[in-house]
C-alpha cells in the first residue's frame, strides 16, 4: 500500500509505503512521481538504508534534493508508514 506524503512545485508527487518489516529491520518505501509529455519521471528510494532502487528522469540536482528532503522528513515518513498515513480530518 503507497500513501500519499506531498505534491511539489514541479508536479513531483510523493508517496510512501506501509511499514515493511523485513530480516527484523522496519523499511519504508518512498516514490516520486513527475508527469512529462511521454510518460513520467519517477524514483524509488528505500529507508533506512536510503537506497536508491530506480531513477528515470530526474536529474542529479534533483535526486540531491530528494535525499536532502528524505533525511529531513524520515522521521515523520516512519511515523505515517506505522500509521496507515497521513491522517487529514
Amino acid at each position: 500500500m503507497m500513501y500519499p506524503y506531498m505534491t511539489l512545485s514541479d508536479d513531483t508527487e510523493i508517496v510512501h509505503s506501509h511499514l515493511i518489516e523485513e530480516n527484523g529491520v522496519q523499511k519504508v518505501i518512498v516514490h516520486f512521481e513527475r508527469p512529462t509529455d511521454d510518460g513520467f519521471d519517477s524514483a524509488r528510494c528505500e529507508l533506512p538504508e536510503y537506497r536508491w532502487v530506480s531513477i528515470s528522469g530526474y536529474s542529479e540536482k534533483e535526486i540531491k534534493f530528494f535525499e536532502d528532503l528524505i533525511h529531513s522528513n524520515a522521521h515523520l515518513l516512519y511515523k505515517y508508514a506505522a500509521n496507515g498515513g497521513i491522517k487529514i480530518a
